[in-house]
């Protein structure tokens, strides 16, 4: 693990309604802001993987339908959907289901989160 000293700033922007959802939920979570953007991105990487031979298949997403199905759907009005938009339809309430999962976890002393270690950590059956 690298130190406080190699940690480079990431910029990006999203919707002014979004940023306000994400400060919620990560004040329900004690987090600062950068701390939940950078879990529920590892969070989401972790999620997105695919093993080598789903990765052979155009069409393979970890939830088994097809990304490009998917978008198909979402875009069949045939309206235009800006980028964001489209992304927000197609996650749904991921983060919603995350953070009821990771409470559930925590509430079963399975998962514990610690800000001093830098999250999220599985706790040992000992």
């Amino acid at each position: 693990m690298t130190g406080d000293s190699d940690r480079v700033a990431v910029k990006t922007y999203v919707p002014r309604e979004q940023k306000e959802v994400w400060r919620g939920h990560a004040a329900e979570l004690d987090m600062s802001q950068s701390e939940f953007v950078r879990t529920m991105v590892q969070a989401g990487r972790r999620g997105f993987e695919l093993d080598p031979v789903e990765a052979d298949s155009r069409d393979a997403t970890p939830g088994g339908e097809g990304l490009e199905d998917r978008v198909l759907g979402v875009l069949g009005s045939g309206d235009p959907m800006e980028w964001d938009e489209l992304v927000a339809e197609l996650t749904g309430d991921f983060e919603e289901q995350l953070e009821e999962a990771l409470r559930a976890l925590q509430a079963e002393n399975r998962v514990q989160y610690s800000g001093r270690e830098g999250g999220y950590t599985r706790m040992t059956d000992e």
